[in-house]
């Protein structure tokens, strides 16, 4: 190990000495090189060892490989006429005027690959080409002294020029590559893994060793665009490199610059890896460096926040924010992009969805009804309604989606009806279609579904409210999680009447508790005859609490999401006077109201909450 550490100093620091040839004497350029270097060493002035070594060094060229190619003149020729080369033909003519070595035809292929990504050429051609099968045998037939870095370069080359993983040549650079990949540099493994990831997959056995590699010496990681290369090509493969990539960009999360923000906060989304140090260093950074973003850093920061349910405030504040001006000049599929990503995050900024409504409007034309679903599920699900009473009409949203419900994929079609009873928008014929019996068949693989009356509270015509047509259903608890204090109920009662707890007795008939259940608990008493010896009257009151969670409201908001307004407005129209509590009604009382409604009054000293009217 001693040996070898010194053996690579000594050609490093001789590699800064060649790096100016008249400084060099002619003796080291000699065959007996090794010999004449010792020698030469010690006559060179001491400050030479603490040149810096070559640019090239960081590019993947050993410093033995710079002092190969400058003992010979005409291969540094050869060298320059194949970078200046622009077309095939000119790299085919130096095949027949010259006599190449494995390291020269490795360097035209790499040059031809080139050519042909950039002038968008017929790769099959060139494959086919008598003279590319002689360069493939001249750099086969000498694989050995090829350079690492033309040797990983003429792995990718190969690739993009699609030749046959199953030809013998091939096969052999590959295994030329597994061979040296303990001598390859970080930056070489972290191309090489890159192009495997997309041309080779997991299955890849080449791929495997260098990602292990990789793992082995994370500790070589250095700069942004390594990090982001890795994090997005290769994270995926390898949960434990993907780690220590976290680790590392945290670490450097002062130096990301936006477009990098984007493609680590896209790469943890698509991964489903909500690291949060890193999501909220990332924030910070992008908070106080970067005052302006781009329309796609914004769509894309967005999404990606969206689809691992991260919470930033001020980053939405600031999207919402620098997106306003660009929504006139926004594409329908942009549009409804950014606003399902801020439904998702329950973040409702009133200026950007007024905008975002007034754009509809402006472009109803350009509107498919793909994209018009998006809009109203996106605004049902925040209860946002447009600040413009005829956007339905002036849309005439009613008469595209009319025309369209067939061809609807059913649970798209259920959604965006359900998003119309939010809105209070659903009429007949969207009711109809989805509460026929085989619509309910074809939803949800079983047989027919009893439907009558399903739909009575949501037609203002229905006489007789019914709660089976609720799209939602209230779990009956018979010991609730929590209660009001048990005092105050009997105390705001009147006198001739008693407080009872009896939830299954107090749920109307046609309410299905074994239906998936989408809102808060609820909570029924009813006021009876103290005798309990006659039914309880029609006409007799009802009160329903419903205890609301945190998620049931919007980000940072006093405001119920759309399902939940839609589930109290059905509970108020099946007969109850509803009594809205917080998830602190343990430790708080009630106070009700002549109206129906409710105050909650802090019993331990703290602040007054609001009130929540009925």
């Amino acid at each position: 190990m001693a040996v070898r550490l010194v053996r690579r100093c000594c050609w490093r620091h001789f590699g800064a000495l060649v790096s100016a040839p008249s400084a060099v004497p002619a003796s080291l350029l000699m065959p007996a090189g090794k010999v004449a270097m010792a020698r030469a060493l010690p006559q060179a002035p001491f400050a030479s060892f603490h040149i810096s070594s070559p640019s090239s060094w960081a590019d993947g060229f050993s410093v033995k490989e710079q002092v190969e190619d400058s003992r010979n003149p005409e291969h540094r020729v050869i060298g320059e006429l194949i970078e200046t080369a622009t077309s095939p033909q000119e790299l085919f003519q130096l095949s027949v005027l010259h006599t190449l070595n494995s390291n020269e035809a490795s360097l035209i292929i790499n040059q031809l690959s080139r050519l042909a990504a950039e002038k968008k050429l017929e790769t099959e051609s060139i494959l086919q080409d008598q003279r590319f099968q002689q360069l493939i045998s001249i750099m086969d037939s000498q694989i050995s002294h090829v350079w690492n870095n033309a040797l990983v370069n003429l792995l990718k080359s190969l690739y993009s020029l699609g030749m046959d993983r199953n030809r013998r040549e091939m096969q052999s650079v590959e295994q030329e590559v597994l061979w040296r990949l303990r001598r390859l540099t970080f930056r070489q493994l972290t191309s090489l893994a890159e192009v495997l990831a997309i041309k080779q997959g997991k299955e890849s056995k080449l791929l495997n060793e260098v990602i292990r590699k990789l793992e082995l010496r994370w500790t070589e990681l250095d700069g942004t665009r390594t990090v982001v290369t890795l994090m997005g090509k290769v994270g995926h493969i390898s949960p434990a490199l993907m780690d220590r990539l976290e680790d590392k960009a945290l670490e450097l999360a002062e130096q990301f610059n936006p477009d990098d923000i984007r493609k680590i906060t896209l790469t943890l989304a698509y991964q489903n890896r909500r690291c949060v140090p890193l999501l909220r260093a990332l924030s910070y950074h992008l908070i106080q460096k970067h005052p302006e973003l781009s329309l796609s850093v914004l769509m894309d920061l967005i999404f990606a926040y969206g689809k691992l349910n991260f919470h930033q405030p001020q980053v939405f504040q600031k999207i919402a924010t620098d997106l306003h001006p660009h929504v006139s000049g926004m594409t329908p599929v942009e549009v409804t992009r950014c606003i399902r990503s801020f439904a998702l995050l329950k973040w409702l900024s009133l200026p950007l969805f007024e905008a975002i409504a007034q754009y509809a409007l402006d472009n109803a034309k350009q509107l498919s009804v793909t994209h018009l679903c998006s809009i109203i599920l996106s605004f049902a699900r925040l209860n946002f309604q447009p600040s413009s009473t005829v956007w339905f009409s002036s849309l005439q949203v009613h008469e595209e989606l009319q025309g369209q419900l067939a061809s609807l994929e059913p649970h798209l079609l259920t959604d965006l009806v359900w998003s119309l009873c939010v809105l209070q928008q659903a009429k007949a014929p969207y009711l109809h279609r989805v509460l026929a019996p085989d619509f309910h068949a074809q939803i949800q693989g079983g047989g027919e579904q009893d439907s009558d009356g399903k739909g009575d509270l949501l037609e203002p015509s229905s006489s007789t409210p019914s709660c089976s047509c609720l799209p939602c259903s209230f779990p009956v608890l018979s010991t609730p999680a929590f209660l009001p204090r048990s005092c105050l109920l009997p105390a705001l009662l009147p006198a001739q009447a008693k407080a009872e707890h009896d939830m299954a007795g107090a749920v109307p008939a046609g309410l299905n508790p074994s239906r998936a259940a989408c809102c808060p608990s609820t909570w029924v008493w009813k006021s009876c005859a103290p005798q309990h010896t006659s039914p309880l009257p029609r006409v007799s009151p009802r009160v329903a609490f419903l205890r609301w969670e945190f998620p049931n409201f919007s980000n940072r908001s006093k405001d119920l999401l759309g399902r939940y307004v839609m589930a109290r407005r059905h509970i108020q129209a099946a007969g109850f006077l509803v009594v809205d509590v917080s998830s602190r009604g343990e430790e708080e009382g009630l106070l009700l109201r002549e109206d129906g409604g409710a105050v909650l009054l802090p019993t331990r000293g703290g602040s007054a909450a609001h009130p929540l009217a009925c």
